[in-house]
């Protein structure tokens, strides 16, 4: 018994704090642990001030907006930092109304890349008998630039758009009509360095793989007609002119010298063309820039961005191949491999990205997701903000929430995986859509169909550096490009 009773105390008293050690040891893992999962969270989230989801009303300019001397200030058509923006003929349309344009340009885009669509070869007869068209709508890019043209050079605010090809502008003595812009109408015979293009020029011809549209002719001058997929489009004489891109470039480029233009086009004078087509501008200047341009959209309307030609990118892009298998020979195809939601990857087959192929584009709004890529970053999104108050849905846009309660939310961050292992980071300026504190939506939808081609629009690339690298082939990106 003696042996019994010593034997059974000592291990009496080594259980208890034992126990003791160990209900404190996972205490304190538990309180580690969430500790560990609070800060994990706070990593793969943003915590947003509601205040800052909308742009000011006045300009707030970047403070280093240009990248050197061939760069250009890059302002939303519609915004405060658009100083040549006249409010007495630009009528700004309302988020459904965008939303509305931006779905005719992407339906565009997905009919010209469809392997059945057809083109549409009307030529062009005669000056005096210019195509008509119903320029109603528009969707031909938010943000503009502003370049001289002539001799002596007349500044003009021209869109510049990565998914266009021809650059034009709208010229006296308009033939059949113009529609209403900010600046004056440039006059080519007041300009000494205006030259029109022979309608037996070889360049003429080029016109039907820049424009869709086989040229016309007009007492021998070559005649253009691009109609863009919401039915805007510009008509007139193809010609050749001096164009000043920067106080130190200038370049003799061949442009559309528009006679009939129709669209809501934000008042710009017309576009710039940065496709891939050889008659872009990003192709005229190449022996100057080597088809190397980069540009930075800013986080709001208010605030401004750059587009730059030529020079060295720096060491932070990182690049992802081009994609030419679904990119046709105007656009910049790139190739998705996934999405990150929270840190996560989403189960998404590599076939559902693969199928349709995917571009990037300047003047797509809202980045479109294939049908099953999108259900997947819709779920994860929802769940993420299942605390929050949802709203009604605004147009295409079928995820919104009701922050006029809250001065902060907490938004799960989101990544674009390319081609190359290139992780893009979407910065929360790119996360949603704005109408009003009451509707903030996720700025992403689905495509209708799985064969449609996905598109990386212009909201998911806010703030970055957008880098084309057309004689390397391939597409860069970096964070922090502009504010």
């Amino acid at each position: 018994m003696a042996l019994f009773s010593t034997s059974i105390f000592p291990i009496k008293y080594y259980i208890l704090p034992c126990l003791c050690l160990l209900f404190a040891s996972k205490k304190s893992y538990g309180f580690e642990g969430r500790k560990v999962a609070q800060s994990q969270h706070l990593q793969d989230s943003h915590v947003i001030e509601v205040s800052s989801l909308f742009a000011a009303t006045s300009c707030k300019p970047a403070s280093q907006e240009l990248k050197g001397e061939s760069s250009l200030r890059v302002v939303h058509k519609y915004g405060a930092c658009n100083h040549r923006q006249d409010t007495t003929i630009t009528t700004i349309p309302d988020h459904a109304e965008i939303l509305r344009q931006d779905q005719s340009r992407v339906n565009y885009i997905q009919s010209k890349l469809s392997k059945s669509s057809t083109r549409n070869d009307q030529k062009v007869t005669d000056a005096a008998t210019l195509p008509t068209f119903d320029g109603r709508k528009i969707g031909s890019g938010n943000y503009v630039v502003t370049v001289g043209l002539g001799t002596p050079k007349k500044d003009l605010s021209l869109i510049f758009d990565t998914g266009s090809d021809i650059t034009w502008t709208q010229c006296q003595p308009c033939v059949t009509s113009c529609y209403q812009q900010q600046d004056p109408i440039f006059d080519p015979s007041k300009s000494t360095s205006y030259l029109n293009i022979s309608c037996t020029a070889s360049l003429c011809n080029s016109l039907t793989s820049a424009t869709g549209k086989a040229p016309g002719c007009s007492s021998s001058t070559c005649l253009y007609a691009i109609q863009y997929g919401d039915s805007s489009f510009s008509v007139g004489f193809f010609g050749k002119e001096r164009m000043t891109l920067t106080s130190t470039d200038s370049f003799d480029i061949y442009f559309g010298c528009g006679q009939n233009n129709q669209g809501l086009f934000g008042g710009s004078a017309g576009l710039l063309g940065l496709g891939r087509d050889k008659l872009s501008l990003v192709s005229q200047t190449a022996q100057k820039y080597n088809k190397l341009f980069s540009y930075c959209l800013p986080s709001t309307s208010s605030s401004t961005g750059f587009l730059n030609f030529g020079g060295s990118p720096s060491s932070s892009v990182k690049f992802t191949p081009l994609s030419t298998s679904s990119a046709g020979s105007s656009f910049y195809g790139l190739d998705f491999i996934g999405i990150n939601v929270a840190g996560r990857k989403l189960a998404i087959s590599s076939s559902v990205f693969s199928t349709p192929g995917a571009i990037i584009d300047s003047g797509t709004v809202i980045t479109r997701l294939p049908p099953a890529a999108y259900s997947a970053l819709r779920f994860a999104f929802r769940q993420a903000m299942s605390t929050y108050p949802t709203a009604p849905a605004l147009s295409i846009l079928d995820t919104c929430y009701d922050f006029s309660s809250y001065k902060t939310v907490t938004v799960p961050k989101i990544a674009f995986l390319f081609n190359g292992g290139v992780v893009v980071d979407i910065h929360l300026s790119g996360i949603f859509y704005v109408n009003k504190a009451t509707q903030v939506c996720l700025a992403f939808a689905g495509n209708n169909d799985a064969t449609d081609v996905a598109i990386l629009g212009n909201v998911q690339q806010k703030t970055l550096e957008v880098v084309y690298d057309g004689v390397g082939g391939r597409v860069g990106f970096a964070p922090g490009g502009c504010s």
